[in-house]
């Protein structure tokens, strides 16, 4: 089994750069609807099934929360589902937000 891996974002936005991370937002509706990283989508409780069940498992994903805390226990249980490449952001959309505000979508 895999165990996920901690990610800067800064190196996020050089892998957007060159590919196409998954990037999925963990936070409640409200706060991904108020703004998020650009092209992620949102994971919660209503989606999860779907989720898993639609994305490769050998894709790229990247858990993001508000500060880097909630999404390692995710990017843990992802692991556990069996996704291989499973990356935790330090810092969350709040890092993500003082880095690259251009690069927030809404």
């Amino acid at each position: 089994m895999s165990t996920f891996k901690h990610l800067s974002v800064e190196t996020l936005a050089s892998m957007m750069e060159g590919g196409s991370p998954v990037v999925v937002d963990i936070r409640d509706a409200l706060s991904y609807q108020q703004g998020h990283i650009e092209d992620a989508q949102l994971l919660d409780n209503d989606s999860i099934q779907s989720f898993m069940g639609e994305t490769d498992k050998s894709a790229s994903v990247v858990v993001c929360c508000y500060h880097g805390n909630s999404s390692q226990s995710a990017a843990a249980f992802l692991c556990q589902q069996g996704f291989q490449d499973v990356y935790s952001l330090d810092g969350g959309f709040e890092g993500w937000r003082a880095a690259f505000p251009d690069r927030v979508s809404r």
